[in-house]
């Protein structure tokens, strides 16, 4: 797969983080900020750090970021610093554009000047975060779109020796069980003939109402 490369246009929290990462990935990362104190701390861990306005076109030109396969605006408090930077980069002609919104109105500005991703991180890890302390038993998910998540799930005592397939115990649930983990070794679960232990972690694929139905009643039965 072709290395791709990034420029990150903001280095607070956020942006510091998503830049220091990708770089960690092994990839080429422009992180630029207004501000020295950021620039100088990341120096070192990226391709190249540079203290440059998000708001100046011609500063941005000079840094490159046209060059830069995708650019992440993550310009945080200032709404029209982030506005102004999403436009410059859209200029520029990137070609993949993310952005960090402050709010919902935020998020339809920018996706109108033609950002590719919006992320609103405050709310994705509350709703994260919420899910977790909700159900003990999820240790992670991913949404897939259209109200499908991937859920990796601790197997509870109570479902300890039934076997995956077992009267379509997960069916009546709409889920789907992918596979499990069991220590460091993968198990396929396609042919329904695993028997589950306790502290297996299963992956199991649904509609976010049936898999909260499904670890509620498990919780009501603890």
């Amino acid at each position: 797969m072709r290395q791709r490369s990034f420029a990150v246009i903001g280095l607070g929290t956020f942006g510091s983080t998503v830049a220091s990462e990708l770089a960690n990935f092994g990839n080429p990362v422009l992180g630029i900020d207004i501000h020295e104190q950021p620039v100088t701390r990341l120096a070192e861990t990226l391709h190249e750090a540079i203290i440059a306005d998000g708001r100046d076109e011609h500063a941005l030109r000079e840094a490159g970021v046209q060059n830069y396969d995708v650019a992440v605006i993550a310009i945080g408090e200032d709404l029209e610093a982030n506005i102004v930077c999403t436009m410059n980069a859209k200029l520029l002609g990137v070609a993949t554009i993310w952005v960090k919104a402050l709010s919902k109105t935020h998020h339809r500005i920018v996706s109108k000047l033609g950002a590719d991703r919006v992320i609103l991180p405050e709310q994705e890890i509350g709703r994260h975060i919420a899910q977790m302390l909700h159900n003990p038993l999820v240790r992670d998910y991913v949404s897939l779109g259209n109200g499908f998540h991937v859920v990796d799930f601790v197997v509870p005592s109570a479902l300890e020796g039934l076997t995956v397939g077992e009267e379509q115990f997960f069916e009546k649930y709409s889920l789907k069980v992918l596979g499990a983990m069991r220590e460091s070794t993968f198990h396929s679960c396609a042919d329904g003939s695993l028997t589950l232990e306790a502290g297996d972690k299963l992956l199991l694929l649904g509609r976010r109402p049936d898999l909260r139905d499904f670890g509620d009643s498990l919780l009501s039965e603890a």
